[in-house]
This record gives structure tokens, C-alpha cells and sequence, in this order.
């Protein structure tokens, strides 16, 4: 299903918790630095995820 992040894929982001709305999985979490958001998003190309959106929210 595009979108759904199955709990396997979820597993690969230990950091991060998730949640499925609207068909779509959303990652959320702190990230500490810029390695560490590159390195998530590396992450989501090794696994062949397209990442749909980015978002920093308001401290």
C-alpha cells in the first residue's frame, strides 16, 4: 500500500515513533543534528521510500 510504512520498515527508525493517518505513515521525533537528519534521510533512500514531506515544528 503506498504511503503505509509497515511495522518492519517502522523498525529501521528506532528514533522515531510513528503513526498511520489517512493511508500514510508519519515519522516523528527529535533530531539532534544535521548528520543526524541526513542520515535519516539516506536511511529512507537505502530502503527505496520515497519522503514525501519534511517538517520542523515550532520549540
Amino acid at each position: 500500500m503506498e504511503g503505509h510504512l509497515s511495522e518492519t520498515l517502522a523498525k529501521a527508525f528506532p528514533e522515531l515513533d510513528h503513526v498511520v493517518m489517512s493511508g500514510q505513515t508519519i515519522l516523528f521525533g527529535l533530531v539532534v543534528d544535521d548528520a543526524h537528519l541526513y542520515g535519516l534521510v539516506v536511511r529512507c533512500q537505502s530502503l527505496g521510500l520515497r519522503l514525501l514531506e519534511m517538517r520542523r515544528l515550532p520549540e
